[in-house]
């Protein structure tokens, strides 16, 4: 993890905090928001649904962690999806009101944590990383998880019973904060709730350019391959360009599907370490994101190394990705709108500094100051 490089004031260090977490139970964008606000807030308890000690990186085991009736559920940690009618339940049980200020990490039900006792209240502020997708996504989310129509069928009361919880639920937090332009829009949209955006933090310190750049033969992807990332545009498009070469990282179910389809030219190489993923960073022609993900990291871990992005003008890259500058847009979700980017890149017409610089807007430290400027403005206006 990089080094702090930035305090809380004064006006937040004298104020009791409390950290909430949907689960604890994987890894992945979440836990890294997590992990950078354990870092700015190191006495603050984390309030979670359920915690795997054993799945969970060992400095977790040095965090106060607390967690709800659910850790005590048979198969939580493997099944967490089985158990989702009780996480209203187990958040709304959860009293935080005896705290001053109260930060909730969510993508789920985290926010309906209990603010306000008697006559105790809590200031409480959503980094949300998007309105729960399953309640308010729910198709693209079924065809995501490959979810069978009767059980879709099935969930769908449930699920609007669900719906009506987590609206209420966000009409109690006082502020929220977005992750990109895109997860501003849904907030708007489905709780119509203002927000600000503030991006979530990119390890721009190890994703650095090569000391001597070097602009090797191939495209790069690196994603879990499943349905809803949309490798099989870049695999198809490059069946069009069989001059060029793609490299995908990864894996993931849609596996032995892509490699079906892919060309020649399409080469699968698995899951690499971290150094390596960072070495072919450094050197492809250019990072390949068509899929549209609420943020996306990845695309600005390419910028970071200095290397451009050809994405899906959707989602996250649209506040990530300046075209002409740091690389490119493809207008459509579509083979032919991809490819035809593609015909026309130039991976010399980017430079190394530029996309480094587009980057840096999105680095650890620059979510570390404009969090801590917001709370402390925040805080100020709510005495």
């Amino acid at each position: 993890m990089q080094q702090n490089l930035v305090q809380p004031g004064r006006s937040l260090a004298r104020l009791r905090i409390a950290l909430v977490h949907d689960w604890l139970n994987q890894m992945g964008g979440a836990e890294n928001v997590l992990e950078e606000l354990v870092q700015l807030f190191p006495g603050a308890p984390v309030y979670t649904s359920m915690y795997d000690r054993e799945q969970m990186p060992a400095m977790y085991r040095n965090w106060d962690i607390r967690t709800s009736f659910m850790q005590r559920l048979p198969g939580i940690h493997r099944h967490h999806q089985k158990y989702l009618a009780l996480y209203p339940l187990a958040f709304a049980r959860t009293d935080l009101s005896g705290y001053d200020l109260v930060l909730s990490n969510k993508s789920g039900f985290c926010h309906g944590v209990r603010t306000v006792n008697q006559n105790r209240r809590a200031l409480h502020v959503c980094y949300c990383l998007t309105p729960t997708r399953y309640l308010w996504l729910f198709e693209q989310y079924r065809e995501r998880e490959q979810i069978s129509p009767a059980l879709a069928a099935l969930l769908r009361p449930l699920l609007a019973q669900l719906r009506r919880w987590d609206y209420a639920a966000a009409q109690r937090v006082d502020h929220f904060i977005a992750i990109s332009s895109e997860v501003q829009r849904r907030i708007r949209t489905i709780y119509r709730r203002e927000s600000v955006v503030i991006y979530p933090p990119v390890d721009t310190d190890y994703f650095r350019p090569a000391v001597q750049p070097e602009i090797g033969d191939y495209y790069l992807v690196v994603s879990r391959l499943i349905p809803y990332k949309r490798i099989d545009l870049a695999v198809q498009a490059f069946a069009h360009l069989p001059h060029e070469k793609l490299v995908i990282v990864g894996d993931g179910r849609d596996r032995a599907m892509l490699e079906a389809q892919a060309p020649p030219n399409v080469h699968f190489i698995g899951r690499q370490p971290r150094d390596r993923v960072r070495a072919l960073l450094q050197r492809c022609k250019a990072f390949i994101f068509p899929g549209m993900e609420d943020f996306g990291i990845a695309p600005v871990e390419a910028m970071a190394a200095g290397r451009p992005v050809i994405a899906f003008a959707g989602g996250g890259a649209l506040d990530t990705v300046l075209p002409g500058v740091s690389g490119e847009l493809f207008p459509v979700q579509t083979v032919e709108s991809l490819t035809s980017i593609l015909r026309a890149f130039d991976p010399h017409a980017y430079r190394t500094e530029a996309c480094r610089s587009q980057a840096e807007r999105f680095s650890a430290v620059a979510f570390r100051e404009s969090l801590l400027t917001y709370l402390s403005g925040v805080i100020e206006s709510n005495p």
